[in-house]
């Protein structure tokens, strides 16, 4: 097992190290370096100042990340503002009430703006910040390719109609990430980030009272954790919208493996996250990341890294905002 282990974190930094070449072309570690030296610092204390406020904002702020780069790719630009004429991303239903951290961002931008103006991308902030939140819940840290320009577009139906549902199925989850290059298994690795982190009673509560046709409760729920669910979220709450719940409840605020641990045991919050066990494949995939915390950390970081480049403007297109909010 001792041997196993190393060999697969040796296969696995391996890969991270060959994506980072493979970027150099377009992001490069260490990006800022010439142009604006304390960038990523000037990130991370920004992100440690709201993480000793609020711990729970380390898991909005990895969401914030995974939710950008899965709409028109990781261009910054599901901070955008909505407009008179246009609905911008941050107000689709998939994001709006739930996404959060976007005042973090803020924060970050206006110091680098009063020390680097026009240099640093809110696109790259947002992907620093992602990893020193992964790092500061006591998941591996790593490097970030930066060099990405932000996106001038943001479109509330491109995020409805592109982001993965909480009510996904496996086929469903798959599909989703295999359009953006990412695999089956770092699509299973990249659930692991819901070992941190809430979510609110309507994005699972179907399993809870309204399951299907023929049955109100999801059967593969375990009975103990409905009822705890149900405590949590009563059905006739006139503020269901707003309640939320652990997704991990054993650790909310720590980057570990338990959230594999409590899919195993049929307490997966979500259908999607239920629906890691629904082939072989996928859930044995599910059993290893819980039996091997490092080995996952390694591969979270090596998935991160490659979902972090997923459609990245580069060079001449897009631009540099003044303000995360608003384009030029």
């Amino acid at each position: 097992m001792t041997s196993l282990y190393i060999t697969s974190v040796f296969v696995v930094l391996v890969l991270v190290s060959y994506n980072v070449q493979e970027l150099k072309a377009q992001l490069q570690v260490g990006y800022y370096g010439a142009s604006c030296g304390m960038a990523e610092y000037i990130v991370k204390d920004e992100v440690r100042n709201a993480f000793y406020r609020d711990p729970g904002l380390a898991a909005g702020l990895v969401r914030l990340h995974f939710h950008d780069c899965f709409v028109r790719g990781c261009d910054g630009s599901v901070l955008i503002d909505s407009t008179a004429s246009n609905s911008a991303e941050k107000d689709s239903p998939a994001n709006n009430p739930s996404l959060r951290g976007y005042e973090v961002i803020d924060n970050a931008k206006a110091r680098l703006e009063a020390v680097c103006r026009g240099v640093v991308s809110c696109a790259d902030i947002v992907a620093f910040a992602a990893r020193d939140s992964v790092e500061m819940t006591g998941g591996l840290g790593y490097d970030v390719p930066a060099g990405r320009r932000d996106g001038r577009v943001s479109l509330a139906s491109e995020a409805s109609s592109s982001l993965p549902s909480p009510i996904d199925n496996l086929n469903q989850l798959t599909r989703s990430f295999a359009n953006r290059g990412l695999t089956q298994e770092e699509m299973v690795t990249l659930s692991g980030a819901h070992t941190i982190g809430r979510s609110h009673c309507t994005s699972f509560s179907n399993r809870l009272y309204n399951y299907n046709t023929t049955s109100i409760q999801d059967p593969s729920i375990d009975s103990l954790y409905a009822q705890q669910l149900k405590q949590q979220c009563p059905q006739k709450s006139p503020d269901m919208a707003n309640l939320v719940v652990p997704i991990n409840p054993s650790s909310p605020a720590v980057a570990d493996t338990d959230y594999y641990m409590d899919v195993l045991a049929n307490r997966g919050l979500h259908n999607s996250d239920q629906a890691l066990l629904s082939s072989p494949m996928t859930a044995n995939q599910v059993a290893q990341n819980a039996m091997n915390p490092r080995l996952w950390g390694s591969k979270f970081a090596a998935a991160m890294v490659k979902m972090g480049q997923i459609g990245v403007l580069t060079g001449k297109a897009g631009e540099i905002r003044a303000t995360c909010r608003v384009i030029n």
